[in-house]
């Protein structure tokens, strides 16, 4: 690490793409050209320490940077006594403030000692670095009161987010020090080392300082007492400054117990209290475990295309209010699609069952009585069996969920606002045939519901859904087929199943699939060719023959199906050029004679649309006898044939290119 040069030697071969951004792996490698070898876990803190543009990576200048510090470090360091494995306090200080820190001697020194005890292994914080934090704290609200935001011109949603974090700054601010000088002082007094300043901590101490530690009550007591015993038996083989500090709380907590008038052995030899250790105070929640959003735990995590986790239920509100961003680091996000994090859920499950901790429940309805009915419950534990290793567990409440979200509005909406629809989408990945049909299956009946088209698509269901209908069962690809009809009705769905290449498999159902598969795939094509792009994905696809042999085998009875995907077609130039033959004329003309009323007004509607580009596709309907067959429509068919009729009329007799049609 001496010159700029040979920095950018370094930083240049790892960032071969030349992108001027390396990333955590890339820069770890960077450090092993160099023969520095870190973990990646403090590469990627070096990272975000080093951050300064907030896009998660390194840029050059921030890698010459953290040259310099980590510089710093080692000169700081280099002076002391090696080999022992361990600094004393004083070592530590004078190293830390060669480095840059600005460190309040005293307070630093009480760190120390503090984190020596390991009591309960938490240190607390120092009083330097709480000003610290304060002094940011005023600083941040002194200039969010100073914005002038009449000025600005923001937007009402960039308001209300600027006075969420006044109110959370005022918060913090609002921890007043009056009160926390005075909780040291209380402490201060009752762990003092002289018997005599002890046996001073009068009730009013003891009794403020229960109200402060949320520690009067017989539940509050029982759960730290249990808590201290778990802290001695796992202490026995500590220091004795650990254990007298250990001593100390015990002492305290007896005090507690006087002054609340509980017997102590009827609290200490409670086997039952061991239920109580998860709302002890002590317990400390892994901030990995935490929605950087709400900072609660994570119920259900899911990752975004940043990569970073949060709880569902909140980055979806964060999405549907319109951003496009990563709240954690900025970024641009490339696509709006959650992936369940199903590797930290269980690791929150695991940490849970282990601490005693129970998760919060979701209300899965907004309807109490719904909520609270016997449905919901059972919903619930499939929800939770889907999660479970045994293959069998997970059949059943597949097969179970089927049914249920088939048979009522109520049963969709518990199965959705339960969490039930990520690991659907997940399973439907495995590659047992008959999971994935009664997957994809409930997974039809769910978008049933409005809400759940859009819950369902964000979750990545159309490419697995896509991959059904390619690989799956008959009966699986008939649903696929269904399930992308009707998910394609909101149309930021329609252009996510043509980007997803869901129209080749369609077609080819289309072409080979049974009268129902066939009817399922005409249907979804129909919705999805609404869509320019699909138009054109479908002509290209060969969408034309199929819908043409549709119409020849009256057997099947789906003409109205291929005509009404034909009109569709009829306004796309391509479309246009290869329907618009003599042969194909002939048979519209026969429609529109020898139709059901249905048929007649779409065989009219699409030789309107040819006839408007083409006026020798209206010669060639006026050839095969067309225009009595339109007059007959005029008198005695459909309200919408008859405007078909009469427009196609009004285009023939406006024609100079047929003369012998009457004009009006």
């Amino acid at each position: 690490m001496e010159k700029r040069a040979i920095l950018r030697e370094w930083y240049d071969r790892v960032d071969s793409d030349q992108t001027g951004n390396i990333t955590a792996t890339q820069l770890k490698s960077a450090f092993a050209v160099g023969n520095l070898h870190f973990p990646i876990s403090v590469v990627q803190q070096m990272i975000r320490m080093h951050d300064f543009d907030r896009n998660g990576t390194m840029s050059f200048e921030e890698f010459v940077q953290l040259n310099k510090f980590l510089l710093k470090v080692q000169q700081a360091f280099s002076g002391l006594e090696r080999g022992r494995g361990f600094l004393v306090p004083d070592e530590a200080y004078e190293a830390l403030v060669k480095i840059g820190f600005s460190l309040d001697s005293p307070a630093f020194y009480t760190v120390c000692e503090l984190q020596t005890a390991e009591y309960d292994e938490k240190a607390l914080e120092s009083e330097a670095m709480m000003s610290r934090f304060h002094a940011v704290y005023d600083k941040l609200h002194q200039a969010l009161n100073d914005i002038p935001y009449d000025k600005l011109g923001i937007s009402e949603e960039v308001k209300e987010q600027v006075e969420l974090m006044h109110k959370q700054l005022n918060r913090a601010k609002n921890r007043t020090e009056t009160q926390d000088m005075e909780l040291a002082m209380d402490m201060m007094v009752v762990f003092s080392r002289n018997e005599d300043d002890r046996s001073n901590a009068d009730g009013a101490i003891i009794e403020r300082l229960a109200k402060k530690l949320e520690l009067h009550t017989m539940a509050d007591l029982k759960t730290e007492t249990m808590a201290v015993r778990r802290l001695v038996k796992d202490n026995k083989a500590k220091s004795h400054n650990t254990e007298q500090h250990i001593q100390q709380v015990v002492h305290l907590l007896a005090k507690f117990k006087e002054i609340a008038g509980i017997d102590e052995n009827s609290v200490l030899d409670e086997p039952a209290l061991l239920r109580c250790l998860q709302k002890s105070k002590s317990l400390l929640i892994p901030h990995e475990f935490l929605c950087p959003i709400s900072l609660e735990i994570m119920t259900d995590p899911v990752i975004i295309a940043t990569g970073q986790t949060y709880e569902r239920e909140s980055i979806q509100k964060w999405l549907n209010s319109g951003h496009n961003t990563c709240p954690k680091t900025g970024q641009k996000l490339n696509y709006l699609t959650v992936a369940p994090n199903f590797a930290l859920r269980n690791l929150i499950q695991q940490w849970c069952e282990k601490n005693n901790y129970d998760l919060p429940k979701k209300e899965i309805c907004d309807d109490p009585d719904i909520a609270s009915s016997p449905l919901a419950e059972e919903i619930s534990s499939l929800i939770h069996n889907l999660y479970s290793s045994d293959v069998n567990m997970q059949r059943d409440a597949i097969i179970r969920i089927r049914m249920l979200s088939k048979e009522s509005p109520d049963s969709r909406i518990l199965i959705a606002n339960g969490g039930g629809i990520p690991p659907l989408v997940y399973l439907l990945s495995c590659t047992d045939f008959e999971i994935q049909q009664h997957i994809v299956t409930a997974l039809l009946n769910l978008s049933l519901d409005e809400a759940n088209k859009r819950l369902i698509a964000r979750e990545g269901a159309i490419p697995a859904i896509i991959q059904v209908l390619q690989n799956g069962t008959q009966e699986a690809k008939e649903n696929s087929a269904a399930a992308l009809f009707s998910l394609s009705i909101l149309d930021e769905n329609k252009v996510l199943v043509g980007c997803s290449n869901g129209i080749p498999p369609l077609l080819q159902l289309l072409r080979t699939g049974t009268n129902r598969g066939k009817k399922d795939a005409a249907t979804a094509l129909f919705s999805l060719v609404l869509n320019q792009a699909n138009r054109s994905r479908a002509i290209m696809g060969g969408i034309i023959p199929p819908l043409l042999h549709l119409l020849e085998d009256k057997s099947l009875d789906m003409v109205d199906e291929a005509l009404s995907i034909l009109l569709l077609i009829a306004s796309h130039p391509e479309g246009r050029n290869e329907i618009g033959r003599l042969s194909f004329i002939q048979t519209l003309v026969e429609m529109v004679r020898d139709g059901t009323p249905k048929n007649k007004e779409c065989a009219t509607a699409v030789i309107l649309e040819l006839g408007s580009n083409n006026s020798s596709c209206l010669l060639a309907a006026l050839q095969y006898g067309v225009y009595d067959h339109l007059i007959e429509i005029t008198r005695s068919g459909t309200t919408r044939a008859q405007r078909k009729a009469n427009s196609l009329l009004q285009l023939m007799s406006k024609n100079e290119h047929i003369p012998f049609v009457p004009r009006k």
